[in-house]
């Protein structure tokens, strides 16, 4: 009977008196956005030192093998990450939200502060490994992103928010590290040697990202509300303390108006059914249920799913088996998920080494079109600024040319031509160092462009599809949960072997071998990319019509309704 109400894809008529989209969550958005922007900082700052960082720990003294030692410095964090990404997925759908995402912060907190204190590699591994373990805020953003969009409309300008933030601590991240490291070289007169700074070069980047982390958790608290269908019914003592602040500054009183689940709950009771000049409709209903009750027009009830009204239905998802949850189009998305993920972070490890790697002392004969080696020989200054102009340049892509890009071509028919060509860019990359010295930072920049285009585009057409592919919205702590372990084994896998095989290339005279098999797993990418099919959407199952007509017409009309809906979103 639900299924003759509640419309997939249905819109009423202009004529219609219906109900506008319901408000953006800027509030919400902007909370999420403040903590999401602290772990790019973390995460980010470490690559424009990392090289020197490693070379400080006089491991080796062969600088071929320094990459593979980067690379297990960038692994430790997300092989940690994938261990326990989705325990705290399932944690999340019991828990909430919310705890989840601040306990991860304060993991990322201690982390930054127990690396910046390393003298050794292990110390450093043990660092990031304890980043990992205590964080699994990467799928549970997903989760509370796709909980918090309750209109499709909403979708792309929503997904391309997090990337935005990704971007803009992909900034503040390597400028910061590039310029604070090693603070006694670059600023004598400020950090003198034989001060603590000396002894812990790489501590005042970590001690910046600590800060930058505390914030971001006193956010939280104040003024994160939870999602979960379930138990943002709860009190939340933070919340109201932070609201209390709010009213007290005038200029952000209006944000501190509680707009919680039982508010709204509220506004229904105390809506009238008819205005005083409605007259009833001329047909009347034979069952006393929701379901088949004529939709009054003048109500200006907000369209609240029956997923979060239904408690029965609610118990049936929380309880769905493995099977049920994790169908043949998930799975897809999830495996396609991990390997994007996999190149995409080989390329962002591999990238600052290969701009830091110095051209051999004694050149080999190069024979093209494989066989060369050479180098750029950037110090970690000039790094960290060639990382920030990119996140500058992801950050303006994802904020004016991503969401319409998404909205017109859908995110099915981007991520399968982003697939398809990915390979390419990793093909190409290698063969910078061959171009004369005039023109190479100009084919950086390139490069550059090319990848982070692509990776903007990819990532929230992917999301969409992995929200929009589960059975039940209360399920997706869980798939995101194993969409992040995923992940996070391949971007473990990515840099660590990606760092072996630039080690291995360098030896040989093949420096572009690590890049050439990233194009290998990017051709596998496309191969399991093209067979996901456009999944029905999980947010139009919940639209509610917003006028009685719709609520009236006969099984055969919605059904016509719903397949011309469909064919129009793909």
């Amino acid at each position: 009977m639900r299924n003759s109400l509640f419309m997939k894809g249905t819109r009423p008529s202009a004529g219609d008196r219906s109900k506008p989209l319901p408000p953006f969550p800027i509030r919400q958005m902007l909370v999420l956005a403040i903590c999401r922007i602290c772990e790019p900082i973390a995460f980010m700052g470490i690559f424009p030192y990392i090289y020197f960082m490693i070379e400080d720990f006089h491991i080796t003294e062969d600088k071929s093998r320094i990459s593979f030692y980067a690379g297990m410095v960038t692994s430790a964090f997300t092989f940690a990450e994938f261990s326990t990404g989705l325990l705290w997925g399932r944690l999340s759908d019991k828990v909430g939200r919310k705890p989840v995402l601040l306990t991860g912060l304060i993991g990322t907190a201690i982390s930054v502060l127990i690396f910046g204190f390393a003298p050794n590699l292990t110390v450093a591994l043990i660092a990031r490994a304890v980043g990992g373990l205590l964080n699994g805020n990467m799928g549970v953003l997903q989760t509370t992103v796709a909980e918090l969009i309750t209109a499709k409309e909403h979708q792309p300008r929503a997904y391309t928010i997090m990337p935005v933030v990704w971007c803009l601590g992909s900034i503040i991240g390597p400028m910061i590290g590039g310029a604070l490291a090693r603070p006694c070289i670059s600023y004598p007169s400020l950090f003198p040697p034989g001060t603590i700074w000396d002894r812990y070069p790489y501590l005042l980047p970590n001690l910046f990202s600590a800060f930058v982390v505390f914030i971001g958790v006193v956010n939280g608290i104040l003024f994160l509300e939870e999602t979960h269908a379930e138990k943002k019914l709860r009190r939340d003592r933070g919340l109201e303390f932070g609201n209390w602040i709010l009213s007290g500054l005038p200029i952000f009183r209006k944000c501190a108006e509680p707009r919680d689940e039982k508010s709204k709950l509220a506004e229904m009771e105390a809506q009238p059914l008819l205005d005083h000049d409605e007259q009833l409709p001329g047909y009347q209903t034979t069952e006393n249920t929701p379901e088949n009750s004529p939709r009054l027009r003048s109500a200006s009830v907000p369209s609240i799913s029956w997923d979060s009204l239904d408690l029965e239905s609610g118990h049936r998802d929380v309880n769905l088996g493995i099977t049920r949850i994790f169908t043949r189009p998930v799975i897809l998305n999830i495996i396609s998920f991990g390997i994007l993920a996999f190149h995409t972070m080989t390329f962002d490890q591999l990238f600052p080494v290969f701009l830091s790697t110095a051209p051999p002392e004694n050149p080999m004969p190069i024979s093209l079109p494989f066989k060369f080696v050479d180098g750029f020989g950037l110090d970690s200054k000039t790094v960290g600024i060639i990382l920030s102009a990119q996140g500058a340049y992801q950050l303006v892509l994802n904020m004016f040319i991503v969401p319409p890009v998404l909205k017109y071509f859908g995110p099915r028919r981007l991520f399968t031509f982003l697939v398809i060509a990915y390979f390419s860019l990793y093909l190409v990359t290698p063969y910078l160092v061959l171009l004369p010295e005039e023109y190479r930072m100009i084919g950086v920049g390139m490069v550059l462009v090319w990848k982070c285009t692509f990776a903007s585009m990819a990532y929230p057409s992917n999301a969409i599809m992995t929200a929009d592919s589960a059975p039940s919205h209360l399920a997706l702590g869980t798939i995101n949960g194993v969409a992040a372990s995923t992940a996070s084994l391949s971007r473990a896998f990515g840099p660590t072997v990606s760092g072996i095989l630039y080690a291995v290339g360098l030896k040989t005279g093949y420096s572009g071998l690590a890049w050439w098999c990233s194009a290998l797993v990017a051709v596998g990418g496309a191969i399991v990319g093209l067979q996901i099919q456009e999944p029905p959407s999980r947010i139009d199952d919940k639209i509610v019509p917003t006028n009685d007509a719709e609520a009236g017409q006969p099984e055969s009309t919605q059904t016509t309704g719903r397949a011309a809906a469909s064919e129009s979103g793909t």
